[in-house]
């Protein structure tokens, strides 16, 4: 059997928190906050590699030209 921990963890503790990572650290934990959050953004991870392995890709110069 588990037992629920519950904590207050107010915003600026979390922000204060994320400023003292490092960046890859903290790109990663963005990354997961959107996952973990953001149904259309997992599908939207879910079309992009889908597109990839179809070849329905562009690259970076036609995109952005140079």
């Amino acid at each position: 059997m588990t037992t629920a921990l519950k904590m207050e963890v107010t915003s600026e503790v979390v922000i204060e928190a994320v400023k003292k990572m490092k960046k890859e650290e903290r790109n990663a934990f963005l990354e997961d906050l959107m996952a973990a959050t953001s149904p259309e953004y997992l599908q939207s991870i879910r079309e992009a590699r889908r597109n990839y392995r179809e070849g329905r890709v562009r690259s970076h110069a036609k995109v952005f030209g140079r």
